[in-house]
């Protein structure tokens, strides 16, 4: 019987017993991956999968990724600073790596395995799109390099990905500075009630200042920069 080391034994490596291992691989292959490619920090795109080229949302999100990156390519910085990063896919994921794209800048997608798989967008930088088994590993990545968050409309995945957002900076888990901005006043005005939870006593008043509603690419622009310019680039050293 042939001799297989144990870090070559495949029923091994996909067994539970090797469950820890795979996880360590989740947190480790893109680290390295990112270090290789000078990526430090981020700007992360979420939204639905299901918007189209030429819809609004999908055209938004597209201008406002193409402006963040043409601004990040002018900062006096030698470092690969504000990354477009989104889920890798289509719709939102896709516009957000197009409008990066297009800028000549890099974009990052970290995906996710699915029963119903999900194809990478074209317009990825090849060498940097992941695909992920664990949700709970795909979202420490989003979370740990992100200086800013833009959330389009979406569905359960975006709604799940803004909530771990909120979550970590209401708690203070996160201790850097995170912008979040809600892209779309009508759609989370009517999809989620803040005003609700705050009369109900479920959160402070306080909380809703977590997040900056717009409508406008312009204003996001704006507001984004000025977070970064302020929070991000005076206090390099802030980390999760």
């Amino acid at each position: 019987m042939k001799k297989v080391k144990a870090y070559s034994n495949q029923e091994f490596l996909n067994s539970k017993n090797a469950r820890a291992l795979r996880i360590l691989a989740e947190y480790l292959e893109p680290k390295s991956r990112f270090e290789e490619h000078g990526v430090e920090d981020t700007i992360v795109f979420f939204g639905s999968a299901r918007f189209r080229e030429g819809s609004h949302w999908y055209e938004a999100a597209r201008r406002l990724a193409f402006r963040l990156t043409e601004w990040s390519k002018a900062l006096a910085s030698t470092q690969r600073r504000f990354v477009v990063c989104s889920g890798g896919g289509p719709g939102i994921m896709e516009a957000a790596s197009r409008g990066a794209s297009e800028a000549k800048g890099i974009a990052v997608g970290l995906g996710i395995s699915l029963p119903h798989e999900q194809h990478d967008n074209p317009w990825l930088t090849r060498e940097l799109g992941f695909h992920f088994h664990y949700f709970f590993m795909r979202k420490f990545w989003f979370a740990y390099l992100a200086k800013a968050v833009i959330v389009f409309p979406g569905g359960f995945g975006t709604l799940d990905e803004l909530f771990e957002t909120l979550t970590l900076v209401q708690t203070r888990k996160m201790k850097k500075p995170m912008p979040i901005v809600l892209f779309g006043n009508d759609y989370w005005n009517e999809v989620v009630d803040f005003d609700a939870l705050v009369k109900h006593g479920t959160i402070d008043a306080k909380d809703l200042k977590i997040v900056h509603r717009t409508d406008s690419v312009d204003d996001a622009f704006e507001w984004i920069t000025g977070r970064l310019l302020k929070d991000a680039l005076e206090k390099p050293g802030a980390m999760l």
